[in-house]
């Protein structure tokens, strides 16, 4: 392992603010020639090299590649948030599969959180975690559904760290006015997402997995038993594999391709606030409540964290800074002139019901991904469990796999111009 400057993610728009907080970051090798492994793995993120660390530790033969560099994709540029639950509310969950699917996907996400800390703590990954999240409403009109979120949380799905925020707290926490009430979760907070990914990288070397960068699949297939992927540099011979490439899959499995959805997201992150205490001054993360939604959160040594986007495309705007600048003001008017240092972006992978993705695609090669904005804490988990579904250990990953997740509508030619006008459409509607 060599050690190699900060650069320019070759899929990712912008150096992100984390790039610059690890510092020079590791690299891996390049496959070259032929592997034969027990597991074969596509995918250098949470997912991947979760599920590389997991099964090399329990003595499985494992070659894990990844088409650029460890946390050039959404691992090591998203938002850092946890989150509690699934991507929707368990109420909303609850309506779709009933009570008892809903309590259980509730309580592997609950499983994810406390292991993704457990296991920073384990392996010395110090990824600058920081307590507490806030979902809000920028809406007046969703006061009863928040405060009823709360209620339901504690007393039917036993999740106590959660409580209702009337407009007057809310404004106080946020430094903010244009929000009207939210919840306040003790129980969850954020991190540094690019440091859990060199962390995550390191241990999962250290456990044994083969892990190689800069190395494109450009094919797999099954037969006679055996997956055969391609690269340009080599070929993978395995009994089993691993697509964990979310939303950087582009031709490589259609199956996959037509379930997940690539979007971009963009983040900005402004000078320490030194001169606005006011702004986020219990450190808490936020959420709200748009369809397209806004997050943001202060990082350790004190910058406003903002992302989100007007509309959702595969594009990425000139300046992103100026998008988000815009975004910002509107919540915080006094951060008008304030210096944004960093601004990036990247694809974040989403499914039509913005639940995973988990299917075998075909036999022996499992697909997961699709975590729709919700996956720091759910895609370890899912490499996890994953890899204890090989190994005989966990079947919950059957709970992710009876998801009834349909495919995007219109085929290949026509989906991203049908989901980008769909989400326009929902971008505008959050404006009234």
């Amino acid at each position: 392992m060599t050690l190699q400057a900060a650069w320019q993610s070759p899929i990712a728009p912008g150096v992100s603010w984390y790039q610059e907080t690890v510092g020079e970051r590791p690299t891996y090798p390049t496959l070259d020639g032929s592997k034969n492994c027990d597991v074969a793995i596509v995918g250098g993120g949470y997912t991947g090299l979760q599920a590389a660390y997991t099964l090399a530790k329990a003595g499985l033969s494992v070659v894990l590649i990844e088409a650029c560099r460890f946390g050039d994709g959404a691992s090591g540029r998203n938002g850092g948030q946890l989150g509690t639950g699934q991507r929707w509310w368990p109420e909303e969950i609850e309506e779709k599969i009933g009570y008892e699917r809903s309590k259980a996907l509730f309580d592997i996400a609950e499983g994810a959180k406390h292991y993704l800390l457990d296991f920073a703590r384990d392996h010395q990954i110090d990824m600058d975690y920081m307590p507490g999240q806030m979902n809000v409403a920028h809406k007046r009109g969703y006061k009863r559904s928040y405060y009823e979120n709360a209620e339901i949380a504690a007393f039917r799905y036993g999740y106590r760290h959660a409580r209702f925020m009337d407009e007057e707290e809310t404004q106080q926490r946020l430094g903010s006015k244009r929000y009207y009430c939210g919840v306040i979760d003790t129980g969850t907070g954020h991190i540094n997402p690019l440091k859990l990914m060199v962390g995550l990288a390191r241990v999962a070397a250290d456990a044994g997995a083969q892990i190689f960068e800069m190395t494109k699949a450009t094919a797999i297939r099954q037969s006679g038993g055996k997956i055969t992927i391609d690269t340009a540099s080599g070929q993978i011979t395995a009994d089993r594999a691993l697509i964990a490439c979310d939303a950087y899959i582009g031709n490589l499995e259609p199956v996959t391709a037509s379930h997940i959805m690539p979007i971009r997201s963009f983040i900005g992150a402004t000078a320490p606030l030194g001169d606005h205490p006011d702004i986020l001054s219990g450190g808490e993360a936020v959420a709200d409540s748009r369809f397209v939604v806004r997050y943001f959160r202060k990082s350790k040594d004190g910058r406003l964290l903002f992302g989100g986007r007007e509309a959702y495309t595969a594009d990425n705007p000139r300046d992103i800074s100026q998008h988000i600048r815009r975004q910002v003001v509107e919540i915080y008017p006094a951060l008008k002139d304030i210096e944004i240092t960093h601004a990036w972006g990247g694809s974040v992978g989403i499914t039509m019901p913005r639940e995973p993705f988990v299917r075998e695609v075909m036999p022996g090669v499992t697909s997961i991904g699709g975590y729709s904005g919700h996956g720091v804490m759910l895609s370890n988990y899912c490499g996890k469990l994953y890899a204890e579904s090989v190994i005989g250990k966990s079947s919950d990953l059957d709970q992710f796999k009876s998801l009834d997740i349909p495919a995007f509508p219109g085929g290949p030619a026509m989906r991203s111009p049908l989901l980008f006008l769909a989400l326009t459409w929902f971008a505008l509607r959050d404006k009234f």
